[in-house]
């Protein structure tokens, strides 16, 4: 087999991807942006997702202005969706365990490469019982250059110790997707709120309606 095709580790993105986060996101940056007089819309939120902070918080501000208060609405949004996982709960992405274990059986190492704060992730992983299964876990707050940039899936891969080439990474939005890409993984794309455009569409290995469907690429690269 070519090496290129065979497949040694497995990258995964967390919200949206893992868990059924993307959707509070969307509902409390926009609550936590009323709660400072911004009418924030569903594109606002598309725009920056996935997206690193000092991407982000010039986009907010192309929107909204200069004087937009991006740290204090950000978070606001945190204490919004904090409030409502330790209400509710965190619910799981269609696959995730069926796809995770069948990895782990067939000797393939997993890593984490999340925009989210460590802090935050670490509780989130550990909620749904994940934390345990990774061995390596990339947090936006531990890279220089975020999404889209390719660094978080360069440092997993370095982490993992395989080659970029050799991992597949798992991703819901676009700016993840670009991250990937660029790193040099098969970039998988198991969407979310955003199906594949004619942008992204050509960045994709493949696209599949949910995690455990994914377990077919795998097949004859591991």
């Amino acid at each position: 087999m070519n090496a290129k095709n065979t497949i040694k580790g497995a990258v995964f993105d967390m919200d949206g991807l893992m868990i059924d986060t993307e959707k509070l996101y969307l509902l409390y940056w926009k609550k936590a942006a009323a709660d400072f007089g911004y009418d924030m819309k569903d594109e606002h939120v598309f725009a920056i997702r996935s997206l690193a902070r000092k991407y982000s918080i010039p986009k907010l501000k192309s929107f909204f202005g200069e004087d937009f208060p991006t740290e204090e609405v950000r978070a606001r949004r945190t204490e919004l969706i904090n409030a409502h996982v330790e209400k509710n709960g965190i619910e799981l992405k269609e696959g995730l365990f069926e796809l995770l274990n069948w990895l782990r059986e067939h000797g393939i190492k997993l890593a984490v490469a999340t925009a989210t704060p460590r802090e935050r992730a670490v509780l989130y992983l550990t909620k749904i019982g994940a934390f345990d299964m990774f061995d390596a876990i990339i947090c936006g707050d531990m890279i220089a250059n975020g999404k889209p940039d390719p660094d978080i899936y360069l440092t997993a891969a370095r982490e993992l110790g395989i080659p970029p080439e050799q991992c597949a990474a798992f991703e819901d939005s676009p700016n993840g997707i670009k991250a990937a890409h660029a790193a040099g993984c098969h970039a998988i794309m198991i969407p979310d709120m955003t199906p594949p455009d004619e942008e992204i569409t050509p960045l994709l290995s493949a696209v599949y309606p949910d995690l455990a469907q994914a377990i077919s690429y795998f097949e004859g690269r591991v």
